[in-house]
């Protein structure tokens, strides 16, 4: 499989990432119109009542600013997922959704943990982790703009600001780490050369038959001159 036929962009590359922004969106909507609080829907850690928070933290959100700042990078990390591993894509959206939760829910201290930040965290650190791994030169590209656009973010995998959730960061980067080394996919071939290819004959390549036995280039003459 080829580069061209593995890597497509179409308008299903920004479906899942319209879908998913509009959703939070809806849910913020619904707060404001309504003045409700889905606080409550969060992560509460170790609580057997806070495990729901698990399935819908990601689409809660505490403030217009905290709204924002997790639209336009989960938008562009989605995006990117699901352009570069479409093929994976659902599951790792999915599992990796569950996986932060779960991870958040052991290690979180008291209190609601909501925000799509863990799912930023998580397509960050897959994205990043996988193409280092798969090697391939689109994907090892990808790598390094994640590194340099959101380097920064590691930071916040520890307690600097408080009312902060670093936990459900970290279990966020931690997830993409591990579903980035057990996931396996094949990967598009790199692009090969004629002289590459094994069924290559020297003996038929109109450039090789310029150049004599011992190596010479020498010129074929054209119809004209014979």
């Amino acid at each position: 499989m080829q580069d061209k036929e593995y890597f497509k962009f179409d308008g299903i590359t920004f479906l899942p990432a319209v879908l998913f922004v509009l959703l939070i969106w809806l849910v913020y909507y619904i707060e404001v119109t309504f003045h409700i609080r889905f606080n409550k829907m969060g992560i509460y850690p170790k609580s057997i009542a806070g495990l729901k928070g698990i399935f819908t933290s990601p689409f809660i959100h505490g403030s217009l600013q905290h709204l924002w700042s997790n639209t336009v990078p989960s938008f562009i990390l989605l995006v990117l997922l699901n352009y570069f591993y479409r093929k994976q894509f659902w599951f790792v959206f999915i599992i990796g959704l569950l996986s932060t939760g779960i991870l958040t829910w052991l290690i979180a201290s008291n209190g609601y943990h909501i925000g799509a930040s863990g799912i930023i965290y998580l397509l960050v650190s897959f994205l990043f982790f996988k193409g280092l791994l798969v090697k391939h030169y689109r994907l090892v590209s990808l790598s390094f703009l994640i590194a340099f656009f959101y380097g920064s973010l590691i930071w916040y995998m520890l307690p600097i600001k408080e009312g902060m959730s670093w936990e459900g960061h970290l279990s966020g980067f931690i997830t993409g780490l591990v579903i980035a080394l057990f996931t396996k996919n094949k990967m598009p071939e790199k692009r090969k050369f004629q002289w590459e290819l094994r069924n290559y004959d020297s003996s038929k390549d109109p450039f090789m038959q310029q150049f004599d036995d011992e190596g010479n280039f020498f010129e074929i003459p054209s119809e004209e001159e014979e």
